[in-house]
């Protein structure tokens, strides 16, 4: 009878939760469709700063201007140049020895 219970507790739990996820998808998707207000007076945007696109700090260069190139590059190595980069590692770690083992 017990495992009737818990059986039923945990039926009802699961269609708690996936009617709250869908609940909060359809709420999610008509905010995402839905046009902020356009706000055209002073006294607004001073309570809202950030909708004027301030850029992040990380993105502009010394003299505050937006840097337009990419902030990560990567350079492909060689099977070759990653081994000597590993060996090089190796023998300057305190426990490697000077001697190349191949």
């Amino acid at each position: 009878m017990l495992h009737l219970l818990y059986i039923l507790a945990f039926t009802v739990l699961a269609f708690l939760a996936v009617g709250n996820l869908i609940r909060s998808l359809v709420t999610v998707g008509m905010e995402s469709q839905r046009v902020p207000p356009f706000r055209n007076s002073n006294r607004d945007n001073t309570f809202y700063p950030r909708s004027q696109g301030v850029p992040h700090p990380e993105l502009l260069d010394e003299h505050g201007n937006i840097v337009n190139e990419p902030l990560l590059v990567m350079r492909s190595l060689t099977v070759q140049d990653a081994r000597e980069q590993l060996d090089a590692l190796y023998k300057s770690s305190p426990g490697g020895s000077d001697e190349s083992a191949s």
